[in-house]
């Protein structure tokens, strides 16, 4: 369509005004930076929450007591959740992998001179590294048999290895919570802070039997919430119908009566969180893809403005042999020539905004990093939409420019 001779000639005369071309092409730059900009920066802040989610553990489902409302009018949680109910889980329900029961405490924990609380501080079985898809460091964890004779054993997260023993290696050593002596029998790998910045290092975790036995002094045999986790993504609504059904029926809760407890499946908290920022993002792009329509009609106009000043050009072109269709895609190749350059810049500055934002936010936020991601996709999309915007806005004035009489454009002063 557009051969050498007609793309030099469209060259030469753009280079004859470079001030005009480079304002005509500043409103498509303007807008391909923003637009890829802020998909990027939409894409790393979905990345960042779906990297939550799966740092929370592999495809979990939390199950938590439900509450009851006491004769006061005051809502309370019913401890309804047992270790039994955990076990069943995890041997029944063919959709789920494993499960673990949960109890919480807070203590400070003391080493030689050293004294640290850790911020959670809880028991859990031997099932928890797999369902919270968490890997040792150093040592082991605690196994059944510690959980069925309630061992004094502990595994602790690396801010607590910093805080209790510096530089020493922990595993084998012994640290007293309520005066109570436990064995770091190991050391979980680094987890970082997570989206809102807790530290998620900072984590003493015992058998439940023991926190409920020896920190608690309870004997009841309940637990906080249970986590259990499928064995895939796609198996994650099965899963949860799964615990569901056998909870009931556990519970011995009739059909139609409320249950005694909630099921919370993470996957979908983490796809509407995914939805969220998708829409925010898809709203900035086309809060930003406005200053596209701003740039083609920018090229419009100039377009138009260079048909008059170059009228007699036109003329003597079509008197010496130009057909209209030449005159057409000269003038076309013009403006596909203006918004190319201008979104290969918009570009290159819409990476850099995307980096440089994405650092800045890291700077000046506590958690997690936000991951660099640049939108190849959106970058490649952006591209091809500015050499339509210069089709779409170019094809005007070339139009016009073949449509004039050769004699009337000769005697054009």
């Amino acid at each position: 369509m557009f051969n050498n001779a007609t793309i030099r000639i469209a060259l030469r005369a753009l280079a004859k005004n470079k001030m005009r071309a480079g304002l005509t092409v500043l409103g498509v730059v303007i807008g391909i930076a923003a637009v890829t900009a802020m998909v990027s920066v939409g894409m790393s802040a979905s990345a960042l929450v779906q990297g939550e989610f799966e740092n929370l553990g592999t495809n979990v489902i939390v199950v938590i007591p439900g509450n009851e409302q006491s004769r006061g009018g005051v809502r309370r949680q019913v401890q309804s959740l047992t270790p039994d109910d955990s076990r069943a889980l995890a041997e029944e329900c063919p959709s789920v992998l494993a499960a673990t029961p949960m109890v919480f405490a807070s203590a400070p924990a003391v080493y030689g001179n050293c004294n640290w609380t850790a911020r959670e501080t809880y028991g859990v079985d031997q099932n928890f590294l797999t369902v919270r898809n968490w890997q040792m460091r150093l040592g082991d964890f605690f196994t059944e048999r510690d959980v069925a004779s309630a061992s004094k054993v502990c595994v602790i997260g690396q801010t607590v290895v910093k805080n209790l023993f510096q530089t020493a290696n922990p595993v084998g050593q012994t640290i007293r919570v309520r005066n109570i002596p436990f064995e770091v029998i190991g050391v979980l790998e680094t987890k970082g802070a997570n989206m809102v910045g807790d530290d998620q290092d900072d984590v003493l975790v015992m058998p439940f039997s023991t926190v409920r036995k020896r920190l608690q002094g309870s004997n009841f045999d309940t637990v906080n919430i249970i986590m259990a986790s499928a064995r895939s993504t796609t198996l994650m609504k099965s899963a949860e119908n799964e615990m569901r059904s056998l909870l009931l029926d556990r519970h011995k809760i009739a059909l139609g009566q409320p249950a005694d407890f909630e099921v919370a499946n993470t996957t979908e908290i983490a796809n509407t969180f995914g939805i969220i920022t998708g829409t925010l993002t898809l709203m900035l792009s086309a809060i930003a893809g406005i200053s596209l329509v701003v740039g083609g009609v920018g090229i419009m106009n100039i377009m138009l403005v260079s048909v008059t000043e170059r009228t007699r050009e036109i003329g003597i072109r079509m008197a010496v042999g130009a057909r209209s269709s030449d005159i057409l895609r000269q003038f076309l190749v013009e403006s596909v020539v203006l918004s190319i350059i201008g979104g290969a810049i918009g570009i290159a500055l819409g990476v850099g905004a995307s980096v440089g934002l994405t650092t800045l936010i890291n700077a000046v936020t506590a958690g997690r990093p936000w991951p660099i991601i640049v939108s190849v996709p959106a970058a490649v999309v952006a591209l091809g939409f500015s050499a339509g915007v210069g089709i779409i806005f170019g094809y005007y004035p070339a139009w016009r420019a073949s449509r004039l009489d050769p004699i009337d454009a000769l005697r054009y002063e």
